[in-house]
């Protein structure tokens, strides 16, 4: 898995409505229902309830968020 492939596969869903698990350690998790907005480089950014928010392909490459379409 690489970032061009991943970013490759957003791509596809974008605007979409999707779940995103994000890991913060210890077996603590944060979870959005959240639309994917806009694709970089680098990060993308995703709409949800509380407001914009940012993670980077490298999140989903090491499996620290989840992201299930």
């Amino acid at each position: 898995m690489t970032i061009s492939s991943v970013k490759k596969e957003m791509l596809e869903h974008l605007g979409d409505q999707v779940s995103i698990k994000y890991s913060l350690g210890r077996n603590k998790y944060e979870e959005y229902e959240a639309k994917i907005k806009e694709l970089y480089d680098y990060v993308f950014l995703v709409d949800t309830d509380l407001g914009v928010k940012s993670f980077s392909y490298i999140d989903v490459i090491t499996k620290a968020i989840r992201i299930d379409y």
